[in-house]
């Protein structure tokens, strides 16, 4: 067990490691629970993808109609475009353009009757291309990474969206022109509509781009991003699906109204032909938008056969994944669910008395199981000797004890019977052998050692250590200048403060190199960690040239002798030569506020064997001090100078003190 402390230390940092980051792992496993609401969506989403592959056919001969159509209308807007040229060479043939113009929209009568149809191809195209973004957004939030688009495939669907914006651009502008001509002009908040949506498609367009770059660079799309893309498709197709349900009742009414007005217009009589005659850019240009519409319609239907096995293949493959899975991981979601609202909490627990026995219990168990350790280790053959000894004794010596003590109860009985019981008494009432071991050495002595130290100078170098190191700080400021000099008042009050207190710092662990090193090469003192009692005794020097240097700073001259004040106070309440136990009350009470008491007791850990706790607590204490003696000669040394300037200006007249 005591071979296995390490491999529990680690086991016990990663529970450490496990309870610290528990917040974030309970958040995590809660997500658990909100997919088990999002379930029923989950579901609905499968059956809408498994629906789509069971229709996938009429999907298939709808586009194949539709291109169809397509090509045979942009054949019949050909026909109508090569015919406007003629229409403008009789235009300056006075009244015969009106007669002539009345021709050309009757015989081109059919293209116009095309144009209802080809506007709610368009808006279906683009209702198709909002669905297929919307498919697209659920697979990227499915939680199957098999599932998940490739780039290629988020880039063929922006590329569609791009297509569909621009066949959305023409049928906004035909619908305009169309609306121009009519009275109230009714077609303007479905005109808006469409614009509404066309904005939509291009921030869709923006969004797919930006997954598709995380997607060729191996990153997963961005769960808001993803969710806003969803949000835009899901409004798209439903603002395209009120246009369409209103299209028969209210678009195509008033677009077969307009067409009718553009006809009455062209068919007045010779005093309106100029008026006639500008309407001709407006019938090229509307013939043009709805060959343009018909072109990308075409193209995009063209792209969508082409892109149908493909296309069929991912969603047959997608709805047989999700059928064969769904089950499975709505069942583990079930199942792990309750596990996370019922037994989280209670392992949550479990982890923090497990964290709070490895902060406070367990270092105190594994060294009372190196104790025991030690115990079976050295003194149970001891043990077991004795009681081979004592089976022994009784084996081989108990019936002679026997006997013997039936011979001297026979003798007992014999004395009894000549009346030298009671003198017999006496003398068994006393113990002879302690006796004579009381009076061979009156005083016993029970030693424990803790820390083996040799010998006793090596364990009163601790004490002259530290007073060697003070001894040297109060050497520094009576021999060196305190206060540097400040040529053109450059620098300020808390710079030559620092820069000077880094030279006495300098040279004070030089001293303490010098004093440990002098312990172990010339006193050959015994260390048991010299590395950590060199530093040990470095720090400590600091803490006692900063102290010195303060009292200097602040007080001048003065300082000096608080200095040599404060060590003589020191020596008794330190407890270096004595234990602090034994001192007076008055002493007791100052050895908690003395830097001797934390510098002998570090400098003790080097000498013994270093106990982590103690010493760490010392190193705190004696770094509070260096921030004290800061704190007094940057903040306080100011607001003191008055009191002290006065005090020095008194000393100075006794003519004692320079």
């Amino acid at each position: 067990m005591e071979q296995k402390i390490p491999e529990i230390n680690q086991a016990a940092q990663y529970v450490l490691k496990i309870q610290q980051n528990w917040p974030k792992i309970n958040e995590a496993l809660s997500e658990i629970v909100v997919i088990q609401n999002k379930l029923p969506e989950i579901k609905q989403a499968v059956a809408r993808i498994q629906e789509l592959d069971d229709n996938f056919d009429k999907v298939a001969n709808t586009i194949s109609l539709a291109s169809d159509k397509a090509g045979k209308a942009i054949e019949i807007v050909t026909a109508a475009q090569n015919a406007l040229p003629r229409i403008a060479e009789i235009a300056d043939e006075g009244t015969a353009i009106a007669n002539e113009l009345n021709k050309f929209l009757t015989a081109n009568e059919e293209t116009f009757k095309l144009i209802a149809p080809l506007v709610k191809q368009n808006l279906t195209l683009a209702q198709q291309a909002a669905d297929a973004t919307s498919l697209l957004t659920e697979r990227l939030l499915n939680i199957n990474p098999a599932l998940l688009p490739t780039a290629a495939e988020v880039t063929a669907v922006k590329d569609r969206l791009s297509t569909v914006v621009r066949l959305l651009g023409h049928t906004s502008s035909l619908l305009s022109r169309i609306n121009s001509y009519i009275p109230g002009q009714p077609l303007n908040d479905h005109i808006a509509r469409l614009q509404t949506i066309e904005k939509n498609m291009n921030l869709q367009i923006a969004i797919l781009g930006a997954i598709a770059t995380d997607l060729e660079n191996g990153k997963t799309p961005l769960k808001d991003a993803v969710k806003r893309l969803n949000e835009l498709s899901q409004n798209t197709s439903a603002a395209l699906g009120i246009i369409l349900s209103k299209y028969d009742s209210e678009i195509v009414p008033n677009l077969t109204k307009g067409i009718e007005i553009l006809k009455t217009v062209n068919g007045t009589a010779s005093d309106i032909l100029q008026t006639a005659k500008g309407k001709l850019p407006d019938i090229k240009a509307i013939l043009e938008d709805v060959k343009s519409g018909l072109e990308f319609g075409q193209a995009e239907l063209i792209k969508i056969q082409e892109q149908l096995p493909q296309i069929r293949a991912k969603v047959h493959e997608m709805a047989q994944a999700l059928q064969s899975k769904a089950e499975a991981f709505e069942k583990a979601i079930n199942i792990a669910a309750p596990f996370v609202q019922d037994k989280l909490p209670e392992i949550g627990e479990k982890l923090d008395k497990a964290a709070a026995f490895i902060n406070n219990d367990l270092p105190q168990t594994e060294e009372e199981l190196v104790k025991l350790s030690d115990f079976v280790r050295n003194k149970l053959p001891e043990v077991e000797s004795g009681v081979h000894k004592v089976a022994g004794l009784v084996r081989d010596d108990l019936p002679q004890l026997e006997r013997a003590i039936s011979q001297a109860a026979d003798k007992l009985r014999e004395v009894e019977a000549n009346n030298h019981f009671a003198d017999l008494a006496k003398l068994l009432r006393g113990d002879i052998k302690k006796e004579s071991e009381f009076l061979a050495s009156p005083v016993q002595i029970n030693e424990n050692r803790k820390y083996p130290i040799p010998n006793y100078g090596s364990a009163m170098s601790p004490f002259y250590c530290v007073l060697s190191l003070w001894v040297g700080a109060t050497l520094l400021i009576s021999l060196l200048k305190s206060e540097a000099s400040n040529p053109e008042g450059r620098f300020k009050p808390y710079q030559l403060y620092l820069g000077r207190l880094a030279t006495f710092v300098t040279i004070g662990l030089f001293q303490a190199l010098c004093i440990t090193l002098g312990d172990f090469f010339i006193l050959h003192a015994y260390v048991a960690d010299k590395i950590w009692f060199v530093l040990f005794a470095m720090l400590v020097s600091t803490v006692f040239v900063t102290i010195t240097f303060t009292l200097l700073s602040v007080f001048g001259n003065v300082g000096k002798g608080i200095a040599i004040i404060f060590m003589v106070f020191q020596f008794s309440s330190s407890g270096g030569t004595f234990p602090i136990s034994m001192t007076t009350p008055f002493f007791q009470a100052l050895n908690p506020f003395m830097p001797f008491t934390y510098a002998i007791s570090l400098l003790r850990e080097g000498v013994g064997g270093i106990l982590w706790a103690t010493a760490l607590k010392d190193i705190v204490c004696l770094i509070v001090i260096i921030g004290l003696s800061l704190f007094v000669a940057l903040v306080l040394k100011r607001p003191l100078s008055g009191i002290i300037k006065k005090s020095m200006e008194n000393a100075k007249k006794t003519k004692i003190i320079d």
